[in-house]
């Protein structure tokens, strides 16, 4: 998928980094984003290089973050991850993400994307919370 999405918020949540037996490593996070009366929580993913992003943000930060979607099948069901690959801090300046003037929006996002599903990431139908 080509196209790339870019969505403005305040950290929220900043997860410890998960390294599963293939060597395959990811970071999540969570920002809230206004929206009027119930701000809406979305969770993020950080895959291998792009992980060292997040190691100069702390929670209550603003952030832009550049991302694409990826959708995968596993035994007959289907996931979708929100694939971060450029976070900017948003208030003044350059952030872990470099200077906004550094990549542009048309930059492709990396190929950086594990097809590969590990059994340690399967979700149980009580892991959904709705």
């Amino acid at each position: 998928m080509a196209n790339s999405f870019e969505i403005n918020g305040t950290l929220k949540v900043l997860e410890d980094l998960q390294t599963f037996a293939s060597g395959f490593t990811k970071r999540e996070f969570v920002i809230e984003v206004p929206d009027g009366k119930y701000p809406q929580m979305i969770k993020f993913e950080t895959v291998r290089d792009r992980i060292d992003q997040l190691n100069t943000l702390s929670v209550g930060d603003e952030l832009k973050v550049t991302f694409d979607i990826r959708g995968n099948e596993y035994k007959g069901r289907y996931y979708v991850n929100l694939n971060a690959w450029k976070i900017e801090s948003s208030g003044g300046g350059a952030g872990a993400g470099g200077s906004s003037q550094g990549s542009a929006p048309s930059d492709p996002p990396p190929s950086s994307f594990d097809s590969s599903f590990d059994n340690e990431t399967e979700i149980s139908e009580d892991d959904i919370p709705f």
